[in-house]
């Protein structure tokens, strides 16, 4: 079996009363750029991703990740707008982007915006929020096979102590183990995006995997939903 893993555990969201200015870790709002903005735009609908959030790297890659956030980003349609596309699943599909800032390879479409798109509630109000975290040690990567060779009584538990909203970690995969090409990566943010206090769709119950390179250099995004 894997040893243990350190994650920070999502236990809230706290909306702000003020816009975040610095390049902090949070949710929604505008994205604080380190190196001037590069907005990711849509492959199939030619206009700007939905912002979600930015995370500070050195939070999931310790030195690695010193002075270095990641922007992640979904096609999203606004307010009462009914399209979804499909390809926001695929972490090659052209509708998911993770950002890396200083010095980030993103192989899609990008433009200087400074402001765009962000998470926005069911009655379409901006929100932004800062996440209340708690480090934790939880187990490493569970395989099919970890899950297999525990007792039948506990199959059902195995990957419940890496459920949940989290930034770093293990991921809790439940469509088999799915890491994105061109790896090795480290997860960078697992939501439950059915379970948070915005309106972000992203498929019927879907979870949302960010992950970014050992190096902190480049980001993928992938959703698996049930």
């Amino acid at each position: 079996m894997p040893g243990m893993a350190r994650t920070l555990r999502i236990e809230g969201f706290s909306a702000t009363d003020r816009p975040v200015s610095t390049p902090t870790t949070k949710f929604g709002g505008q994205p604080v750029w380190l190196r001037g903005p590069q907005w990711p735009i849509s492959a199939a609908w030619n206009r700007p991703m939905r912002f979600v959030a930015q995370i500070e790297l050195e939070q999931v890659l310790g030195a690695a990740g010193h002075g270095k956030v990641a922007y992640v980003f979904v096609t999203h349609g606004d307010h009462e707008e009914e399209f979804f596309d499909p390809d926001i699943i695929d972490p090659d599909g052209g509708e998911n982007a993770v950002i890396v800032q200083p010095g980030g390879d993103h192989p899609g479409q990008v433009r200087p915006l400074a402001t765009g798109p962000g998470l926005y509630t069911r009655d379409g109000s901006a929100v932004e929020f800062t996440a209340d975290l708690r480090p934790v040690d939880e187990p490493g990567p569970l395989t099919d096979g970890d899950l297999g060779a525990l007792p039948s009584a506990d199959r059902d538990h195995g990957a419940q102590p890496i459920d949940g909203h989290k930034i770093g970690g293990t991921p809790s995969f439940f469509q088999g183990d799915e890491w994105p090409d061109g790896g090795p990566w480290r997860l960078l943010l697992q939501l439950d995006s059915n379970w948070v206090p915005c309106s972000l769709t992203l498929g019927a119950a879907p979870r949302l995997f960010a992950f970014v390179s050992e190096d902190g250099s480049r980001g993928k995004l992938l959703i698996q939903d049930s």
